[in-house]
């Protein structure tokens, strides 16, 4: 049970403060949310001295507050006191939003009496709201029996530890761990969880938890199926790490002095430690296995060391972390992670690296989904080369509890359902039926033109970034490649890969399309998109290096990188190269620069090479701006619409917290779009579009109307979009253009499109939670 302290550790804290983190220490240490829910109540009585304390919490499917935990109350109450959400004191809590805090509940009009709850003694009531991402989740109730208001200082604490609370209540519903207390009636509804799509499609499967060794507290539960086998392998990793101390305090012997060395024997007294040991062995004779049961061990430990007053005990707790790691590391060396990856299995963890997708089976896997990580991340792009849902960025989603459980995936919206119900599960399995209904009928579109009934015939590119897109993308009979993303050969590398490697890869790239046209992005690293080997650490990399302004500073990359292209389309001639994350016009003229330098060195070293033609990307404000000048120095702009959506709106589009706020279809969006492509017009230059917007079907209907000449999507949307290009006319699209122009909302926008589609007979990519 994991909820996060939003409070620091320095010595001085308030009162209030050590008193919250050490309830969050044992929160985070309980079984379930159940656990968590008495541990709250009990330690908030005792620390603010009242006399009750209780939670209460929405049940969505009956839209009624159930008591869910008290202390003070008769426990017989629990799961059976209910209330409508217009009801009693709790009522006006959940409808103010606020605190309402009274010296005399039963004398306000609002008041209800429950019986059996025995609470007729109790006059004072202090109650707060648990609200989570806007959404109300129950209320946090203190009582006493004196008649008195309480303090500002004691409402700031409850208000307090009802947002705290928020966190655990959002981590027990992922896991089905809002159940009412055994014997008390249905269990709570569950939710979806939301994330960021990260390739598109609906998967349904069990989950296995991915996590990178010796991280301890990745470690996901996981049922033993042989008790004394799991000890022995616990035994001899003990012993195993008491053998590495040792011979580390022999070889440090005559190097440090002697109180520094005695260190070495408070690890050996830790890794003998009765608790430690015997509670390891308990809690594996209660069924987890050896790496989970160690993980719960050093957890309680750590949280002793955390509430320590004295700082040099409390920085003991590093010392058992790293106990705990050096035991894991050994565990893992000696039983490895032999688990059989079954048929219908959704790999799940904090991040999965790429090499960790590539070990399952593709025929085993169904479905990818992580915490962190967004839809430009390695593992995104190899799951949508490989054409598996996958959601990323589910920030409330706790791992280590999801192993082995029942999982939807719908990359399409970004959400996941854990432990599904019925409804749900009926509903998605529909859904799996009419997506492979519709893929199959989509196929007698492949070999025919992605023209409007009247004529106008609009380009229809793939998006690609690893080799095996390139096979699925010549078969779904794409007009090109409308974004090659050059940097993962970057990532997968230990080091910057050389100018032979680089073209070698390019030309695999380049030659099947001959001769269709091939963009080459440069490289864009930066942002979410880090290189291991080169780290770059910022306060905020979104605005920070990254891009063009990256490989500008640093030529001797760049060089490379530019002259393996040239050299690539040399006998191919269908390379475009485009300069991403341009926002002033000296860094095309810089690019272009390096560009006529890398193809004059070239020549000089007697290699026939041409000058390609050559684009920007405009996905920050300013390149919107400077949409006219640009298209006077280049032959070609592509609008990024993941990146100028995101710093238009200033919001981070992996940051789940304001992932709602995300929308290709807000008014600003739409206009700035709309002018880059009026203020190209005179040029004629041809404007593309590529990112998740031009693979959206109700939005290619707004681009068409716009003018654009292209759109580079997944190779999964394409024939999607190929049927509604084929489908409306563009004085169609320009008339639901000028409807759309008259919406403020974006959620109005989409909703008109979708009637669109569904009138023209194309309800079947209206995707639900678009």
């Amino acid at each position: 049970m994991k909820i996060p302290l939003h409070c620091s550790r320095d010595q001085d804290k308030t009162p209030m403060l050590q008193t919250l983190h050490s309830i969050v220490q044992e929160v985070n240490a309980a079984r379930g949310l159940d656990h968590a829910l008495n541990i709250i109540v009990k330690r908030v009585a005792e620390s603010t001295q009242v006399d009750v304390c209780s939670v209460y919490l929405v049940d969505p499917e009956t839209q009624e507050y159930v008591l869910m935990a008290t202390r003070g109350l008769n426990p017989d109450s629990v799961g059976r006191v209910r209330l409508r959400m217009d009801e009693g004191l709790v009522g006006l809590v959940g409808e103010r939003k606020e605190p309402l805090n009274l010296e005399n509940a039963e004398a306000h009009p609002r008041f209800r009496y429950f019986p059996e709850t025995g609470e007729e003694r109790f006059h004072s009531f202090l109650g707060a709201p648990i609200i989570h991402f806007r959404r109300l989740l129950g209320v946090l109730v203190v009582q006493q029996t004196a008649r008195r208001r309480f303090g500002e200082e004691e409402v700031a604490f409850i208000v307090t530890m009802a947002a705290q609370l928020a966190g655990a209540i959002a981590h027990g519903e992922a896991t089905g761990g809002t159940s009412l207390l055994a014997g008390h009636g249905a269990a709570l509804g569950k939710r979806a969880l939301n994330g960021v799509p990260g390739a598109p499609g609906v998967a349904m499967g069990r989950a296995m938890v991915a996590y990178s060794p010796a991280d301890l507290f990745a470690v996901p539960d996981r049922p033993v199926r042989n008790v004394d086998k799991e000890i022995a392998l616990f035994h001899a990793a003990l012993d195993g790490v008491k053998q590495e101390v040792r011979d580390m305090a022999d070889r440090l012997a005559d190097a440090v002095p002697s109180d520094e060395h005695s260190l070495f024997d408070v690890y050996l007294k830790m890794l003998d430690s009765e608790s430690l040991v015997h509670g390891t062995i308990q809690r594996i004779r209660e069924g987890n296995w050896a790496s989970g049961a160690l993980r719960d061990s050093i957890a309680q430990h750590v949280s002793v060391f955390d509430e320590m007053e004295d700082p040099y005990l409390r920085e003991r707790a590093g010392d058992i972390r790293d106990i705990g790691r050096r035991i894991l590391m050994r565990l893992q060396l000696d039983s490895g992670d032999q688990r059989a990856v079954p048929k219908g299995t959704v790999l799940v963890g904090e991040e999965i690296s790429a090499s960790q997708l590539a070990e399952i089976p593709t025929d085993h896997l169904v479905g990818v989904v992580t915490t962190r990580g967004s839809g430009n991340s390695h593992v995104a792009i190899l799951a949508r080369a490989l054409n598996i849902p996958a959601v990323m960025g589910v920030a409330e989603l706790p791992v280590g509890r999801l192993d082995g459980k029942e999982i939807i995936v719908d990359g399409y919206a970004g959400r996941i359902h854990v432990e599904p119900g019925s409804a749900a599960r009926k509903e998605y399995r529909r859904l799996l039926k009419e997506d492979a209904e519709l893929s199959r009928e989509l196929q007698v579109l492949k070999e025919l033109p992605a023209e409007t009934p009247c004529g106008y015939r609009m380009g229809l590119y793939a998006n690609t970034g690893l080799m095996a897109d390139i096979t699925s993308s010549l078969a779904s009979g794409c007009d090109g490649i409308g974004l090659h993303r050059t940097e993962f050969p970057f990532m997968v590398r230990e080091r910057f890969p050389g100018e032979d490697e680089q073209t070698l890869v390019y030309r695999q790239v380049l030659e099947p399309f001959i001769p269709r046209k091939v963009v080459l992005r440069t490289l864009d690293v930066g942002g979410d998109k880090p290189l291991p080997y080169f780290p770059v650490r910022e306060e905020n990399p979104f605005l920070g290096w990254r891009g063009i302004r990256l490989t500008l500073d640093h030529p001797e990359i760049f060089l490379t990188q530019l002259r393996a292209m040239l050299r690539a389309n040399a006998g191919c001639a269908n390379l475009r190269v485009m300069f991403p994350m341009v926002s002033r016009m000296a860094e095309v003229d810089e690019a272009v620069a390096l560009l006529e330098r890398a193809r004059d060195e070239l020549q000089e070293e007697g290699v026939d090479v041409e000058m390609p033609e050559v684009g920007v990307m405009v996905e920050v404000p300013s390149a919107v701006y400077l949409a006219d000048r640009l298209a006077r120095k280049v032959d070609f702009v592509s609008i990024g619409s993941n990146d100028l959506t995101q710093y238009l709106l200033a919001v981070d589009r992996n940051n789940a917290r304001v992932a709602d706020l995300y929308d290709e279809l807000h008014p600003a969006v739409l206009s700035a779009m709309d002018h880059v492509i009026k203020a190209v017009a005179p040029y004629d230059k041809p404007v593309t579009v590529c990112g998740a917007m031009a693979g959206d079907p109700a939005a290619a209907i707004l681009l068409l109307g716009m003018g654009v000449q292209g759109l580079s999507m997944s190779v999964s949307s394409l024939l999607r979009v190929k049927w509604v290009i084929r489908s409306f006319s563009r004085s169609d699209a320009r008339g639901l253009l000028a409807r759309a122009w008259e919406m403020e909302r974006p959620q109005d926008v989409r909703q008109m499109l979708n009637a669109a589609l569904d009138e023209a007979g194309l309800g079947g990519l209206v995707r639900a939670g678009k």
